[in-house]
């Protein structure tokens, strides 16, 4: 077997257990969730859902969150025809991060959404998104992991679009401080700050 069909043979190992995380994760945020029997005063699911709907709001963000790093996951991963040991590395710190991230939302459901508990979701999330850009951009120095069909300016497109994520989760740690309605608002300026990154691919193009 060739060095290139062997990285291209640990890129999908690579890729299919990033995938189980990712999915793992999502199940252990709905498993996070408050249950009727969590507290004898509910008598009804209705009365769980009003005593605790900033928690189950907390969760559906963090579940968009995940889901979000998981299609740019996806979206860089396809582009790629294998890994090799450095860029493994990048990777798995990826989602040691998101593992991370899983664990800031458990203590913050324990603790309490303090300022520093917000931050400290926002700094895991922001950890992800780097490592993520950090990984692709090995991947593509000198093209040494890139499918050669891909061209330049695709790839460059790649880059600055990914960078939505963790200049969002950035922006987030100061509002954490503000209050913890701001911290949730604040993840909402994703889709302006996408918007801004298209409108930056735009005009370089031009």
């Amino acid at each position: 077997m060739s060095q290139s069909t062997q990285r291209g043979l640990q890129l999908i190992r690579l890729t299919h257990i990033i995938d189980v995380v990712f999915a793992l994760v999502i199940w252990r945020i709905f498993q996070l969730l408050p249950k009727p029997g969590d507290n004898p005063a509910w008598e009804s699911v209705a009365d769980m859902l009003a005593d605790q709907w900033p928690s189950f709001g907390v969760m559906l963000l963090a579940v968009l969150i995940v889901i979000i790093y998981w299609q740019q996951h996806n979206a860089i991963t396809r582009y790629l025809v294998a890994t090799d040991s450095k860029h493994t590395t990048l990777s798995i710190f990826q989602v040691l991060f998101l593992l991370l991230f899983l664990y800031s939302i458990g203590a913050g459901m324990a603790l309490g959404a303090s300022p520093s508990q917000r931050a400290f979701e926002s700094a895991a999330t922001l950890m992800v998104g780097l490592f993520s850009n950090l990984s692709w951009r090995y991947a593509i120095h000198g093209r040494r992991l890139l499918d050669p069909d891909i061209d330049q300016e695709k790839v460059e497109d790649v880059s600055r679009k990914i960078m939505a994520e963790p200049v969002t989760a950035a922006i987030t740690v100061p509002f954490a401080y503000i209050g913890p309605w701001m911290w949730e608002v604040s993840w909402f300026l994703y889709p302006l700050i996408r918007r801004l990154f298209s409108r930056l691919r735009r005009h370089v193009e031009k």
